[in-house]
């Protein structure tokens, strides 16, 4: 096995080493892909309408609860009525950075993912309501996964689909890498984004509809692969296009249906003004370390001023700031690594904290090195508890399941640490729709068989049941349903249980720092200090 990957790793295309491929991505079922639904334009939403609102309903949901804190900024205003969006962003955590875009646009959006994510069992029958298309990437080609001429008909098929949505006003994303990853700065960038948009604009220009923008989007997790982690999702200035950009050749063609590729030197300006904006929007550091250090000095430099830094946003910023005014750096792409004494003491810093499981949110005030818990939280977090508690025989036994699921999953992929959480969240989508139901039967039939010693319990008569129905049947279904809610609120229970658990840990572990190790962060913070 290991040999294999080996092979995989040194095989090569444009100077740069094709990704490793997972088990799942290298099953091409060419004529399954060939058979997906094709999105619809004359409709509010390009796939099924009910199941379409269904499964953002339920993302929105799961995502409330995988995330501690989530939040979106846009430099120009998001509308639904807006010519047609293609949003661009880096991509380092699988389904969840799509699904950020999606959930925070107010647009409805053509989607194009890679190829099993239409074939899978579950996943591929939802995508396929949705009329996900298709795309087969460089890797999967060369690597002998379908012949050139069925991925030239795939793909052509797909990335017209998705340009027909474009130009007809829907939103759409594709990440300009053509892979996710885990490195702490962008990958090089291919051009089917502009080459999609383009022809999107083609066709918006042959029905006379305006053309639409590229946007770039920044996707920031605070640790993408943990459970609670924060979401910040920023929208930058979109790129305009117009007329000139458009040659003659290509709106005849796609209008007829067909595909001419748009001129090279159009393409690679404006990947290249893509490239120029979007790494600023990333973390766009040599390494993670280097990432953990600006966060590290962002602190520093807010509590010099007396200030913080409130939330997961202004920390993106702050650091931003800090890299963009630190001596000697230059905006390159890739990054070049900071360096001197400064940095130096910054890193040293932040892997102390890093270590024990802190970062700059846990500096203190007034000259403290490490800031004290807050009293003040302790009622809301015995609430919490109690709340938790309270339901913890419905979080176990609706939740259990899942969470063991996307625990297994998560840690066992072959997919790498950018596709953990995705695996956590499909645990959890898929099994609010296929545990949930079987939970409830199970509560039901258990309020059934013990209705009469519940009433007595209660003080109740045994026509409690009934809950003002005519029939004992059409109380039970009331229970049933009433079950889901509940099941939903011990999610909820549990997500701020732990919430309190990760807290509660890291002020002990403030309060229990070693004193030899405390001296010497205190040192490196204030050569740090301005």
């Amino acid at each position: 096995m290991a040999e294999k990957i080996a092979a995989e790793e040194e095989m090569v295309h444009n100077g740069e080493p094709l990704p490793v491929l997972s088990a799942s991505a290298k099953k091409m079922k060419i004529d399954k892909l060939l058979n997906a639904p094709l999105p619809t334009y004359d409709s509010s939403v390009p796939g099924s309408f009910l199941w379409t609102k269904i499964a953002f309903w339920m993302c929105r949901r799961v995502s409330s609860v995988q995330f501690r804190t989530t939040a979106s900024s846009s430099t120009t205003s998001l509308q639904v009525a807006s010519p047609g969006a293609m949003c661009c962003g880096w991509h380092t955590n699988g389904l969840m950075d799509p699904l950020g875009i999606f959930l925070n646009h107010p647009k409805e959006f053509v989607v194009g993912a890679r190829h099993d994510l239409v074939t899978r069992p579950l996943l591929g029958w939802w995508t396929r309501r949705l009329a996900v298309q298709p795309v087969v990437r460089k890797a999967e080609l060369l690597r002998g996964g379908c012949t050139e001429e069925e991925a030239l008909h795939l793909n052509g098929r797909s990335l017209l689909a998705l340009s027909s949505g474009v130009a007809h006003g829907f939103g759409c994303v594709l990440f300009p890498e053509g892979t996710s990853h885990s490195q702490s700065s962008m990958l090089r960038f291919k051009t089917g984004p502009v080459r999609t948009v383009l022809a999107a604009a083609a066709l918006a220009k042959a029905k006379d509809l305006p053309l639409p923008h590229l946007v770039p989007v920044g996707l920031h997790f605070r640790r993408r692969e943990r459970f609670r982690t924060d979401q910040y999702v920023e929208f930058g200035d979109p790129i305009v296009l117009d007329d000139d950009m458009i040659p003659a050749a290509m709106v005849e063609a796609v209008s007829d249906g067909g595909w001419v590729e748009p001129p090279v030197e159009i393409v690679h300006q404006i990947r290249d003004q893509l490239q120029d904006r979007l790494p600023s929007m990333t973390p766009n550091t040599s390494t993670w370390e280097e990432h953990r250090a600006l966060h590290l000095v962002a602190h520093v430099q807010a509590r010099a001023k007396g200030e913080h830094l409130p939330n997961w946003p202004s920390e993106v910023h702050a650091a931003r700031n800090a890299r963009d005014e630190w001596p000697g750096h230059h905006a390159t792409f890739p990054p070049e690594p900071l360096s001197g004494e400064r940095f130096e003491r910054a890193s040293e810093a932040a892997e102390m904290l890093e270590a024990k499981g802190l970062d700059g949110r846990d500096l203190g005030r007034e000259g403290r090195v490490l800031r004290r818990a807050k009293i003040s939280h302790l009622p809301s977090a015995i609430l919490s508890l109690a709340i938790f508690f309270v339901l913890l025989p419905f979080s176990l036994t609706s939740l259990g399941l899942q969470v063991a699921l996307g625990r297994l999953l998560g840690d066992s992929t072959d997919e790498g640490l950018d596709a953990r959480t995705s695996y956590q969240f499909l645990a959890a989508f898929f099994g609010s729709l296929l545990v949930w139901p079987v939970v409830a039967l199970g509560w039901t039939s258990l309020v059934w068989f013990n209705h009469g010693a519940i009433g007595d319990l209660l003080g109740w008569a045994d026509a409690w049941l009934y809950l003002g129905t005519a029939s004992p049947a059409a109380g039970l279904f009331l229970v049933y349903l009433f079950c889901f809610p509940v099941f939903w609120a011990s999610g909820k229970s549990f997500a701020g249980a732990w919430d309190v658990w990760v807290d509660t840990r890291k002020s002990w572990v403030r309060w229990r720092f070693p004193s030899d190790e405390k001296s010497r962060l205190k040192t490196l913070l204030s050569e740090l200090t301005p």
